[in-house]
C-alpha cells in the first residue's frame, strides 16, 4: 500500500471510518502475525498479541498525530505486547507446522521461498533477527524500524550490518561444510 493512501485511511479511521481501519487491519494483520511469532516462537501467543494490539491501536489511533507513523506504531505496539504476554508466562514453543504458516500468510508462495531465509535469520541473535526481520521480510524503512526497536537509525544500520556479515560467515559455513 503507498503511503499517501495509508495516511488518507488512517486520517479516515481517526474520523471514525470503520471501513478505513478494516483496510488498514487486513492489510498488516498477516505481517504483524509473523512478526509476532518471530518474537516468541509461539503461535497462540503470537495470535493474542497481535489481536490485545489491534484493540490498543483502535483505542489510541486518535492520539496518533502523525498518520505517515501507522506502520511503525503497529509493528511497536505488536512488539511490546509480544514482550509482555513472554513475561507474564512460560511459554512452550510450538512451532508452525507447513500448513499453519501458509494460512497466516496472504501469499503462502512467498512463505514457502522464504522458510530457508526463516531458518538462517533464525540463527543470529535476537536483536539482529527483528531488525532482519522487519527491514527484509516486512520492508519497513529503517526510520519506522528504529521508532519499532527503540534505537537511533545508527545502531539500527550497525545491526543490519552485523546480521548480514553473520548471514555471510553461516551461509559460507554451510558451503565448507564447517556448521
Amino acid at each position: 500500500m503507498s503511503e499517501s493512501k495509508e495516511t488518507y485511511l488512517v486520517l479516515q479511521a481517526q474520523a471514525g471510518s470503520e471501513q478505513a481501519f478494516a483496510v488498514l487491519y487486513r492489510s498488516y494483520h498477516a505481517s504483524l502475525l509473523r512478526f509476532a511469532y518471530r518474537l516468541c516462537k509461539n503461535e497462540q501467543l503470537a495470535f493474542d498479541a497481535v489481536q490485545d494490539a489491534w484493540i490498543t491501536i483502535a483505542r489510541t489511533l486518535e492520539d496518533l498525530y502523525e498518520p505517515s507513523m501507522f506502520r511503525a506504531r503497529v509493528f511497536k505496539a505488536v512488539r511490546w505486547r509480544t514482550i509482555d504476554l513472554l513475561r507474564k508466562q512460560t511459554v512452550i514453543t510450538v512451532p508452525f507446522d507447513e500448513d499453519t504458516q501458509v494460512a497466516a500468510t496472504s501469499g503462502g508462495v512467498q512463505w514457502a521461498t522464504a522458510g530457508q531465509i526463516t531458518a538462517l535469520i533464525a540463527r543470529l541473535p535476537e536483536v539482529e533477527q527483528q531488525a532482519v526481520h522487519l527491514f527484509y521480510l516486512e520492508e519497513l524503512t529503517l526510520s519506522e524500524i528504529s521508532a519499532v526497536l527503540d534505537v537511533p537509525v545508527g545502531t539500527l544500520k550497525s545491526r543490519l550490518n552485523r546480521a548480514r556479515a553473520h548471514l555471510k560467515e553461516i551461509i559460507e559455513g554451510e558451503e565448507n561444510g564447517n556448521d
